[in-house]
């Protein structure tokens, strides 16, 4: 299958978020767009919020190597948020906001990306913990599966 030009894919994606005492699960289930540039795979579909009447760009990318950058908002918007996961490894990035940029830090222990082309199917798993200004601000699992 040629992935190149795009091919239409079906989302579920479930967050799993511990800051302090509180947890908080979030269930998108959305359409969206799997595109093969280069070596890398790249998983593109918006995050709507239907209580705020809102949606957000989101753009995972798959690397090679197994790293994965994950893009909310736009690059022309006022919040940006691009976070790097690699396996083991501590990467600085930042998130624009309204306010100004924070300097962010992910701390991934786990990652796992599987994918079948025939059928088009995949699943990513990222376990990462969050960090600004040397505060531990949580500990997030990220749960990926998509299928054409």
């Amino acid at each position: 299958m040629d992935l190149s030009q795009g091919v239409p894919i079906q989302i579920h994606l479930e967050t799993f978020v511990t800051q302090g005492e509180d947890n908080e699960t979030h269930v998108f289930d959305e359409p969206g767009t799997l595109v093969q540039m280069g070596n890398a795979l790249y998983i593109r579909y918006q995050e709507v919020d239907e209580d705020a009447g809102t949606s957000m760009p989101v753009t995972m990318k798959l690397r090679e190597n197994g790293d994965v950058q994950l893009s909310r908002g736009s690059s022309n918007g006022d919040t940006q948020l691009k976070l790097f996961f690699a396996n083991e490894k501590r990467v600085l990035t930042r998130y624009r906001t309204p306010y100004g940029i924070i300097p962010v830090e992910t701390v991934t222990p786990r990652i796992d990306v599987r994918m079948t082309t025939e059928p088009v199917a995949g699943e990513v798993y990222i376990e990462y913990q969050l960090f600004a200004n040397n505060q531990h601000l949580g500990d997030y699992r990220l749960r990926l599966q998509f299928n054409a």
